[in-house]
C-alpha cells in the first residue's frame, strides 16, 4: 500500500498503483507456497487465474466510476503524506548504486547491504500478519465448532453454498483483521469447516479491505476514494470467487484439509 501511494504520487495512473498493489499482495510466491502447502495445488493455481481477472473487474469500475475529480482529490489527499504504515520501507532506495552489471553488483559489498535491507524490511512488513494469522486461525480451530462454520458457509446445501461462499468468504476476512499471508491458515480452517472453493478464494483477496487497511485508505486517498476501493475491491473478489468456483469444479471437489488443528 505505501509503495502504491509512493508511485502513485510520482504520478502513476491511479489503476496501475491498485493494479500493482493488488499484484504485490495476492500473487506473489510466499503467499502461493503458503497455499500449496495448507491448502493444496488447487488453490495456487486459483490464485494465479483469479488475480489477473480481479485486477481486470476493478479496472472496468474504475473506468466507469472513478472519476478524474476523485482522483485529483485523492493525489491532493496523497502529497500531504499522511502516515498509514511502512511508509519508510516504501521512500527507502534500497538499490545498490554501482553502475554495473547485476551480477558485479550483487557480489558487490553494496549489493550484500541491499540485499540485507530488503530482507529484512520484507519481513517486517509480514511478520504481524503470519502471527496474527496463525493465533486467530488456532483459536477459530480449537474454540469454533466446524457446526458453526457449516451453518455460516449453507453448506448442507451444494448449490447455495457455492453461491454464498464467494460472498461471505470477504466479510470473513474483514471480522478477522488479518491480511496477506497470515490469511492462508485460516483459509484452511475455513476450508476444513466447509465454506466452498471460490468462498476461500475470495477469503484470501480481500486482505486489502479489512478494517485496518480501510482506514490507511481514508488516511491516504480520502474517505471518498476509500469507500469506492472497498465496493471495487469487493465486487472483484466476488466475481473472481465466482468464476473460479464454477469453472474450477474438479479443484472445488478436492478433499478437504483435515489437519488445521495439527
Amino acid at each position: 500500500m505505501a509503495l502504491a501511494r509512493a508511485l502513485f504520487r510520482k504520478s502513476a495512473n491511479f489503476t496501475a498503483a491498485m493494479a500493482f498493489e493488488i499484484a504485490s499482495t495476492n500473487l506473489v510466491i510466499e503467499l502461493d507456497l503458503i497455499l500449496a502447502l495448507l491448502l493444496g495445488w488447487q488453490f495456487t493455481l486459483a490464485e494465479f487465474v483469479g488475480g489477473p481477472l480481479k485486477i481486470l473487474v476493478i479496472a472496468l469500475l474504475f473506468r466507469r466510476f472513478l472519476t478524474t475529480k476523485m482522483v485529483e482529490a485523492a493525489r491532493e489527499q496523497a502529497d500531504k503524506a499522511v502516515p498509514g504504515s511502512m511508509e519508510g520501507h516504501a521512500a527507502m532506495d534500497m538499490s545498490a548504486a554501482e553502475a554495473d552489471s547485476f551480477w558485479r553488483r550483487l557480489a558487490s559489498p553494496s549489493g550484500f547491504t541491499a540485499v540485507a535491507h530488503t530482507f529484512v524490511m520484507e519481513w517486517a512488513t509480514v511478520i504481524r500478519d503470519i502471527i496474527i494469522g496463525l493465533l486467530i486461525a488456532g483459536a477459530a480451530a480449537a474454540w469454533i465448532p466446524n457446526t458453526f462454520w457449516q451453518h455460516l458457509f449453507l453448506s448442507g446445501n451444494p448449490l447455495a453454498a457455492k453461491l454464498w461462499g464467494a460472498l461471505v468468504g470477504p466479510l470473513v476476512a474483514i471480522a478477522s483483521f488479518v491480511c496477506s499471508e497470515g490469511n492462508a491458515p485460516l483459509a484452511a480452517v475455513l476450508w476444513a469447516g466447509g465454506i466452498s472453493f471460490g468462498g476461500v478464494v475470495s477469503f484470501i483477496f480481500a486482505d486489502l479491505v479489512i478494517i485496518p487497511i480501510l482506514v490507511i485508505y481514508s488516511r491516504y486517498y480520502g474517505r471518498r476514494m476509500a469507500w469506492l476501493i472497498f465496493g471495487t475491491f469487493y465486487a472483484s473478489m466476488v466475481a473472481a470467487g465466482y468464476v473460479v468456483e464454477f469453472t474450477c469444479r474438479r479443484s472445488s471437489e478436492a478433499t478437504r484439509f483435515c489437519g488445521t488443528t495439527s
